[in-house]
């Protein structure tokens, strides 16, 4: 899977934030940090994420692996560039 198809999908750049530090978060918690997705979509979110070797599930719960915290690490400066980007209008 391409890089820009992997982070496309929807929930994905969500479920890296949501696994990018703190304790590791079981698939319950993960569904509530991400508003309640559904647990099908999340668990084929888990699945393609695992897949492409950026997140894994260990005993704890789910994780980011190396690669993940790399990838997610080369996202910051879009981060930053968008803490810039002026709030739509109400």
């Amino acid at each position: 899977m391409a890089l820009l198809d992997l982070l496309g999908r929807r929930w994905t750049l969500r479920l890296l934030w949501e696994l990018r530090e703190g304790a590791v978060p079981t698939f319950r918690e993960l569904q509530e940090r991400c508003g309640n997705v559904s647990s099908s979509v999340l668990a084929d979110r888990l699945r393609e994420r695992t897949e492409a070797g950026v997140a894994e599930r260990t005993e704890a719960g789910y994780g980011l692996t190396d690669a993940g915290a790399e990838l997610l690490a080369r996202l910051r400066p879009l981060e930053e560039w968008a803490s810039h980007w002026p709030d739509a209008p109400s």
